[in-house]
């Protein structure tokens, strides 16, 4: 059997945006031909596919980082660069995309073919075209490209059911799904068969639900035991919760501790025991079970209890029919509340430090302006100027006690300090 895998981290990264040129218009018999330089490309987006052809997100242990193409460079003859080609992530129905860091909820892929965009890609920058003025006519810079970060994602994959079967390992979860379903999971007489959610389609009185058989809980599951926050999250979307009892006692154990312990572990685990709930005594056809099913009804006496045995495929049309009753009666699961992803924002455009006499800048706003600009070119030096003083960085080194004539460096480049 194939490793069920429901959580995992992936890296993704939008495409840069190209960068603008800088380009003059040459052509026989013109003279002076004006600036050209076409824009930079869009980088590619990020885009989210549900689809109902993965089961697990098995695929994503041997692919983790994803990128879309950057946008390619403008050119001569106000040429657009080339837009950078999406990156398509196929995920399952029911995944839950997380920013890694804060877990905040990005995307809920609920719905199969439903396409979305995490993350855009960056857009191109500005041709020495754009700049052109009456009195700049010769422009000798350009825009680069916008930049984007990488982020780090989680993928979790929450099962896309309406009602879940939820019980110790060994009480007959799984023979319960293949004799009310046509699914077939793999059915042993040990602890632990079910190691992943299996879903299987209910019809009932021209209603048809899907049911969850999740793997068997045990105590301590909400703090993680046994797998438990692994299996419990393929329930955190079912409308109704099923819980199945082996009222016979035929694993040594008293069925209504069993339910007390299950019970306290989805109370544990949000607000899963707030959900409404059926109780399926199954194995009522084994010894025992006559006087276990009583003393059950006296500690639960308002509680909905439906004698079943799964091995004699009995019991099972009035529990079928009161969730069909119960789910027709409840709203549509909620998704996941979604939110923005959180933009990775720099605490400030530009820094400055010293190095010895020198002052160092630098920053995001300081590393684009200094690569979008032809210092051998006057009027790219003054565009250069009026940038640093209106974004106050001539006013921010005024403070730290530039004055006339001395040095500032930006990366390998030394310039002389003038206001």
């Amino acid at each position: 059997m194939a490793l069920f895998v429901d959580i995992i981290d992936i890296r993704a990264k939008a495409g840069d945006g190209g960068n603008g040129c800088v380009s003059f218009h040459r052509e026989k018999f013109v003279q002076q031909g004006g600036p050209d330089g076409g824009d930079g490309g869009k980088g590619g987006d990020v885009v989210f596919i549900a689809t109902e052809r993965m089961r697990t997100l098995m695929d994503f242990r041997f692919k983790r980082n994803f990128s879309a193409g950057n946008g390619a460079d403008g050119s001569a003859g106000r040429c657009r660069g080339k837009a950078g080609e999406n990156i398509e992530i196929e995920v399952p129905v029911g995944t839950v995309v997380r920013e890694k860091a804060s877990g905040r909820v990005l995307l809920d892929m609920r719905e199969a073919g439903v396409r979305r965009v995490l993350m855009r890609g960056g857009n191109g920058g500005f041709g020495n075209a754009r700049f052109a003025t009456p009195t700049r006519q010769a422009p000798q810079f350009a825009k680069p490209g916008e930049k984007r970060p990488a982020m780090e994602l989680t993928l979790e994959l929450k099962s896309i059911a309406d009602v879940g079967l939820v019980g110790f390992p060994n009480v007959g979860k799984s023979t319960i799904l293949s004799v009310v379903t046509s699914a077939r999971p793999k059915i042993a007489n040990y602890h632990f068969t079910t190691l992943q959610p299996n879903l299987g389609i209910v019809v009932k009185d021209e209603f048809s639900f899907v049911m969850a058989d999740i793997p068997g809980l045990v105590e301590g599951a909400s703090q993680g035991v046994g797998l438990g926050h692994a299996f419990l999250r393929h329930i955190e979307r079912t409308r109704l919760l099923v819980h199945v009892i082996d009222i016979s006692g035929s694993e040594m154990r008293d069925p209504l501790e069993d339910y007390d312990a299950i019970l306290a572990e989805l109370s544990a685990y949000g607000d899963l025991a707030t959900r409404p709930m059926l109780i399926a005594a199954n194995k009522c056809d084994l010894p025992g079970s006559e006087e276990n099913l009583a003393r059950l009804r006296e500690k639960l006496p308002e509680a909905e209890i439906f004698p079943v045995s799964a091995a004699t495929r009995k019991g099972f049309d009035p529990l079928l029919r009161r969730a069909a009753e119960l789910l027709r009666a409840m709203p549509a699961a909620e998704p996941f509340l979604e939110e923005e992803p959180m933009e990775i924002i720099e605490e400030e455009p530009f820094s400055i430090e010293m190095d010895g006499d020198v002052f160092v800048l630098s920053g995001p706003f300081i590393d684009r302006l200094f690569h979008s600009v032809n210092f051998a070119d006057e009027l790219s030096l003054n565009y250069f100027h009026r940038m640093l003083r209106k974004w106050g960085v001539i006013d921010a080194l005024r403070v730290r006690g530039a004055k006339e004539g001395d040095s500032v460096r930006i990366e390998d480049m030394e310039f002389d300090f003038v206001e």
